[in-house]
């Protein structure tokens, strides 16, 4: 099996450790191109991975390649990818946000077999919650193969593709929102008098327990946050001061920013 990666920044990058982390000698199946080595150079040297020096090298032969490119890189090459493609048949899964099975199809050919995959930063360490959509020409076993290759990097959930933008801001954007929340309660117990670094691991602790309870308890948020705010206590004190300041309509805002965004991406603009 060879994967072909087209691009090496940090989301190919995590992808791919992802998938060596789970499977060592898959290193040995894995080639990437990129027209800069700043990404390539310390994946092979750490993974033991194939770089290729050309995207006719990494598309030679591939089973599977993977567009790992920012949306507006791919609108500059898709014109020479689809001639570089003629008489190679790989599975082609794209990762680049806002980009239709529809532009795929009608930019490198609608008889190739297509995947949309939304992956996220947590796929370094194999925590990644990954969306999926499939184009038409998608066997069952390749959908079985995009499954086992995914879930390699962390979960998995199929979605029909007009679900997909959605999706791209709840687990593809949501990361960094959270990675900024729990810098943002680090900085206050540093101000507090606390170490940053030591607050900053009970923080995201905090955090990752919290999360683990609604995916176990099912329990509504609200029901969990009444458990935590004693009548007259400490904690209902925040919760009010977070309301007060329009938080849950912060985040709401944020949403529709990232949302608004990717279907401009879609629409060309």
């Amino acid at each position: 099996m060879k994967y072909a990666f087209l691009g090496a920044g940090n989301m190919a990058s995590a992808i791919i450790r992802g998938m060596v982390k789970k499977n060592e000698n898959t290193s040995k199946e894995i080639m990437v191109y990129a027209t800069s080595t700043t990404h390539t150079k310390p994946l092979q040297e750490s993974l033991g991975i194939g770089v290729a020096n050309s995207r006719k090298e990494l598309l030679q032969g591939a089973d599977v390649l993977v567009l790992a490119v920012k949306p507006h890189i791919l609108d500059n090459l898709v014109t020479d990818l689809a001639k570089e493609l003629e008489g190679e048949t790989p599975l082609i899964i794209s990762i680049a946000a806002g980009k239709t099975l529809s532009y795929l199809e009608s930019h490198l050919g609608a008889e190739r077999p297509y995947v949309r995959i939304m992956p996220n930063i947590n796929a370094k360490i194999g925590a990644s919650t990954n969306g999926c959509c499939f184009g038409r020409q998608v066997s069952e076993a390749q959908k079985d193969l995009v499954l086992r290759l995914f879930e390699s990097t962390g979960t998995v959930t199929v979605l029909p593709e007009n679900m997909f933008s959605i999706f791209t801001v709840l687990a593809g954007s949501a990361p960094a929102f959270a990675y900024l929340y729990m810098d943002a309660l680090a900085r206050a117990a540093q101000k507090a008098g606390m170490p940053k670094a030591q607050a900053l691991e009970i923080a995201a602790s905090a955090v990752r327990g919290s999360a683990e309870m609604i995916l176990q308890s099912g329990e509504h948020p609200w029901s969990l946050i009444d458990q935590v705010c004693s009548p007259g206590g400490t904690t209902i004190e925040g919760v009010a001061a977070l309301e007060d300041n329009r938080f849950e309509a912060t985040i709401t805002k944020a949403f529709d920013a990232v949302l608004a965004k990717d279907l401009r991406i879609q629409n060309g603009k």
